[in-house]
């Protein structure tokens, strides 16, 4: 069953995705949306370096609401920050010590920091044990180390690694 369906989430995912993308729920439309989702996954699983394990899936659903909801709410205070006196903006550089291994993790970490307005991933260390992240308006870094370890890297770990 894995050689022919490598992996069950993302190809119903395409499928959404693809009738998200034209607008359309009809026959012909929903049976190409199922042939791209089976499709690209098997056409592609020789690029992915290791198979994707989530071992907790209601967490996963969590942390995509929950990241919706920061994306939405960082717009808000991004546009009110530049909108406001731009000149009383504090930038800074922080070094995140990280704690997830995965390829996978990390880099759905560095994705939902930099999706995020007024954060930005930077650069992942020589070791994969920091990431530099850029914050627009920050004064407390170690608030901000600990909010993305509390809201983003924890939940990934219970997501993809053993903890």
């Amino acid at each position: 069953m894995a050689r022919l369906l490598p992996h069950p989430i993302l190809s119903p995912t395409l499928a959404c995705l693809w009738l998200l993308l034209v607008n359309s729920i009809t026959p012909g439309q929903v049976f190409l949306g199922l042939l791209l989702g089976w499709m690209i996954p098997l056409l592609t699983l020789s690029f992915w370096p290791e198979a994707v394990t989530i071992r907790k899936p209601l967490t996963l659903l969590r942390y995509i609401g929950l990241l919706l909801i920061d994306i939405i709410m960082a717009n808000f205070t991004v546009a009110r920050l530049i909108l406001g006196d731009p000149d009383r903006l504090k930038p800074i550089f922080v070094e995140l010590p990280l704690d997830l291994t995965s390829d996978l993790a990390i880099s759905l970490l560095a994705n939902s920091i930099t999706l995020t307005p007024g954060t930005v991933s930077a650069r992942l260390s020589e070791d994969r044990r920091y990431l530099l992240v850029h914050a627009l308006n920050e004064t407390d870094p170690d608030a901000l180390i600990a909010t993305i370890k509390r809201r983003y890297e924890r939940p990934l770990q219970e997501i993809f690694e053993l903890c």
